[in-house]
Order: structure tokens, then C-alpha cells, then sequence
């Protein structure tokens, strides 16, 4: 299949890469000068979009994928599927959607899940919304790609899939670190709490497979000094959006939003940019109760 690649960052260049090493024709673009073995790279955009099958974009924000959509649709054969892998704000991935139609093409809002070891892997999680066409067109790339694509049903439904779950992934850490610290200060070792939890009811992804106490469990960041997997940084991003969803669906979100407030913190006005998600358990261990 001849494929377009926009967006050769940290997740996109794994994610081309894997598709070229499949055997697929991929023309990629990016604005920073990359190189990605099997990719074959185009001077714009538009260039990267023209004669192929299917068009991947993976952006940093709504606003950059607005933009790249309104470059790259007139480009597009009519038929082609516009597959965005950007995690966005919801409304932004249904007026790319509503775009990509008028112009006769399929539109496919895919957020990932997995961070930079899942896309060099081709492990991720895909959350998928758009028609059935282009999810069909799609799913082999996503089994290149990935171990799992979930089709979330219309246009917007992969977003809102993916920030309820990082809503849900935010919080969890964050009582999981809280719990950690607790644990220290009662003179409970780390290990038997790992122990006990990781087999009884507060067991949870965030303990089990992505502990933040280093040597504790499966390896994880916490165990390379807290060099994110995924970063502090995307999971603020994420919560943002979380929030930004529940105020224009009027949902009452109050531990997502004090989520978000915690990570604003840590990555704003403390040191954890730049720093894992999961790198909130130091910061705690340093405080007393509040």
C-alpha cells in the first residue's frame, strides 16, 4: 500500500518505520529534517499526501492538525483515508472529519496508547473513530502498527476514548504514588505493598504493570531514573483536554480535575518536565500531609 507519513517525531518515525519494514511504500514529511530508513521523504506536506492509499498524520496539537488538514485534503486522491494518530481535543478531530468528507475523502481520528516503546515495538493501542470504510482500509496498518485497534464508533469517538482513559490513567498514578508515600511514612516496605496490591482490590495498570517505586515490579521508568516512557508533560496535555471535554459536555469530572491540578503543578512550577508521568512518587515522598 503506498502510504503518506506527516509528523516523523518520536512516535511517528517508530510508527513509519515499522510500515516501510512491512513492505509498504511510505512517502513521510516533517517539518524538522529526519531520516527514517525505508521512508522516502517529501518536501512538504502536500507532497507527502499525493497518490497514496492512506495519509497518517501524527501533530502535537488540534490547532497544527487544522492547519495540516487543510493542506494536505486538496492534495488527497478522492477515496483516500486521512488516518490521524494526533491526540487532540475532540472538537478538532470532528471538524478534520467533517473536512476530509466534503472533500471526498475517509476520515479516521486513531489516538494511541503505548508511548515511545509501544510505537518502536508495534505494540500501541489504537482508539479509532470514523466510518467503517476507512477503519477497514486501515486495520492492516494498525496490525503493523499495533496489537489492538478498537473501532469507538463516529468521528471524535477514538479522542474521547483516549482522554477518558488517560483521565482515568492520571488519577490512578497519582493515588498509587500517594500510596507509595504513605506506605514509607508507616514503615511498610515497598516490596510487601507491591505485594499485596498487585494481587488484591487496589490492583490497577499504574501498579501492576508501570509501578513508580524503582525495583518494584515489571521494569519500568522509575527504574531508569524517571526518563519518560510517557512524559509528565503529554499526560498534563491530556487531563487539559480531559477537562475541556467535560466542561462542553457539561460532565462532572472532580478527580480528573484535580488531577490535571496536580500535574500542572508538578510540570509548571516544579521540576517535572521533561520528567515520566510516574515520576510524581518522588515529589511526594519530599511532602507532609496538606
Amino acid at each position: 500500500m503506498k502510504i503518506g507519513f506527516i509528523g516523523l517525531g518520536n512516535m511517528g518515525g517508530p510508527m513509519a518505520a515499522n510500515l516501510a519494514k512491512a513492505g509498504h511504500e511510505v512517502t513521510g514529511f516533517d517539518t524538522a529534517e529526519v531520516s527514517i530508513e525505508g521512508v522516502t521523504m517529501a518536501p512538504t506536506a502536500a507532497d507527502a499526501a499525493k497518490g497514496n492509499a492512506v495519509v497518517i498524520t501524527m501533530l502535537p496539537n488540534g490547532k497544527i492538525l487544522r492547519a495540516v488538514a487543510e493542506e494536505i485534503h486538496p492534495a488527497m486522491d478522492e477515496g483516500a483515508v486521512h488516518l490521524d494518530c494526533s491526540t487532540v481535543d475532540v472538537d478538532s478531530a470532528r471538524a478534520v472529519a467533517e473536512a476530509a468528507q466534503a472533500a471526498g475523502l475517509s476520515a479516521l481520528d486513531a489516538p494511541v496508547s503505548g508511548g515511545i516503546a509501544g510505537a518502536a515495538g508495534g505494540t500501541l493501542t489504537f482508539m479509532v473513530g470514523g466510518d467503517e470504510a476507512g477503519f477497514a482500509t486501515a486495520k492492516e496498518l494498525f496490525d503493523i502498527m499495533g496489537q489492538k485497534a478498537v473501532h469507538c464508533g463516529p468521528s471524535g469517538n477514538g479522542q474521547a476514548a483516549k482522554i477518558c482513559n488517560n483521565m482515568i490513567l492520571g488519577a490512578t498514578m497519582i493515588v498509587t504514588c500517594e500510596a507509595f508515600a504513605l506506605a514509607d511514612k508507616l514503615g511498610l516496605d515497598r516490596q510487601a505493598m507491591f505485594d499485596v496490591v498487585s494481587t488484591s482490590s487496589g490492583y490497577s495498570w499504574s501498579m501492576n504493570a508501570y509501578c513508580p517505586a524503582p525495583g518494584v515490579g515489571p521494569q519500568s521508568p522509575s527504574d531508569n531514573d524517571y526518563k519518560p516512557g510517557f512524559a509528565a508533560d503529554l499526560m498534563l496535555k491530556d487531563l487539559r483536554l480531559a477537562m475541556q471535554a467535560a466542561e462542553t459536555a457539561d460532565a462532572d469530572t472532580t478527580l480528573g480535575k484535580a488531577a490535571m491540578q496536580l500535574y500542572e503543578q508538578f510540570v509548571e512550577k516544579e521540576d517535572g518536565a521533561g520528567k515520566d508521568f510516574s515520576a510524581m512518587l518522588p515529589r511526594l515522598e519530599k511532602r507532609g500531609h496538606s
